[in-house]
């Protein structure tokens, strides 16, 4: 949902597409994602159907039979059935949700809103947006990356706020806590840095530790995608994140059907893809616990202005093992206005979640569905939707 921190959101094989994630927060008992942390969005030019530089913009091969309206489209792959697009531009974000999933570590949820101008403007106002600049969301530290990262583009966490969470995940690094997400290998690259010494809120050891496990993730996104990263295995059973973004989306299979042309182009549970992806790398807050993460964010345009985007976030250190946003975005016009017509899918894997029955359970999704809530509602009023 954001330009400095998004998650991926996937196209529709037959409308385009650019949106944003924002993170989520995973309590004890509640997970509470940080919607505009795990987000991020990129500037869509218009008319562009080619990716080059920071974004990619690919026009869908083979238009939908007939490209059905957008409302009936909506219909389609989302639980929004029955939508008054009129009364819609009138109300706050709707929110509701996800169909119910076997794993009980997966949670989705989906919303969406009409916003004023078309979905190009709309792409181009999440560019701008910065999540980082509202302190409620808990995003610390927020950096674009390049393909082939050094130490210098981490340099940012000897900045980081010495605050409770950032002190957290300190201490945790530096006993390699059992509930680091690591693998075996990584974490035997410790103790080569504790002879750093210390200082800061986050001693050079630390620093250095998570530079490394930071710029060797990152490189093996870019060469081989989310299949090519390590397992977390530090301390239990292993656990890839790519295995998980493809459980999720499995047990969606509308959606997943929905944004097949993007996903299929894009490092997301797979190879590294034919899409170039705009990277990044955050530190923020999974319930009152610093969390560093890597996100990757991909879009594209599709027939008659659509937009569809992903966002996804393929590393975490704590909290969740994976993060994904789908947008899509649907030329509209309301009161004879051109208007955007937003459909977006929140969904994540977390430990924690799998631990949740009942009562507990919907209340991690009603938190969940109140921040994303809150998140958009953010933006909209920045940019002047409502």
């Amino acid at each position: 949902m954001i330009k400095r921190d998004d998650r991926v959101i996937h196209f529709n094989l037959y409308c385009g597409d650019d949106l944003n994630l924002q993170p989520w927060l995973i309590g004890q008992q509640v997970i509470v994602m940080n919607v505009e942390t795990i987000t991020r969005i990129r500037r869509v030019p218009p008319g562009l159907f080619t990716l080059a530089g920071a974004l990619s913009l690919i026009l869908v091969a083979g238009p939908r039979s007939a490209c059905a309206d957008p409302v009936s489209e909506l219909a389609s792959f989302s639980i929004f059935d029955k939508v008054d697009l009129a009364q819609l531009a009138k109300s706050d974000v709707k929110t509701s949700h996800g169909p119910p999933m076997r794993s009980p570590r997966f949670l989705a949820v989906q919303s969406c809103y009409v916003a004023p101008g078309s979905p190009a403007q709309q792409v181009e106002a999440l560019g701008r947006w910065n999540p980082a600049q509202h302190r409620e969301l808990k995003v610390f530290l927020h950096s674009d990356l390049p393909s082939n990262p050094g130490p210098a583009n981490f340099e940012k966490l000897k900045n980081a706020p010495g605050n409770a969470s950032v002190r957290s995940f300190v201490a945790a690094t530096e006993k390699l806590s059992p509930e680091l997400q690591i693998s075996k290998e990584e974490a035997k690259r410790f103790s080569a840095a504790t002879g750093a010494g210390g200082g800061g809120v986050i001693p050079p050891a630390v620093v250095a530790f998570w530079t490394d496990v930071l710029t060797a993730r990152t490189k093996s996104f870019v060469s081989g995608g989310m299949a090519a990263q390590p397992p977390y295995d530090h301390a239990g059973p292993s656990i890839r994140a790519s295995d998980e973004v493809n459980g999720l989306l499995r047990e969606q299979g509308k959606i997943r059907q929905q944004f097949s042309g993007l996903l299929g182009a894009t490092g997301i549970g797979r190879g590294a893809g034919s899409l170039r992806s705009e990277l990044y790398w955050e530190l923020l807050d999974v319930d009152d616990h610093g969390v560093v993460t890597l996100g990757a964010a991909y879009n594209r345009g599709g027939a008659g202005g659509s937009y569809q985007t992903a966002d996804v976030l393929y590393y975490a250190s704590g909290g969740y093992y994976v993060a994904l946003t789908l947008h899509q975005l649907w030329p509209v016009t309301v009161e004879g206005k051109p208007s955007t017509l937003v459909w977006r899918g929140d969904m994540i894997s977390a430990a924690a979640l799998g631990s949740l029955h009942g009562v507990e359970r919907l209340g991690s999704e009603s938190v969940m569905m109140k921040n994303i809530t809150k998140a958009v509602t953010l933006f909209r009023r920045e940019t002047g939707g409502r």
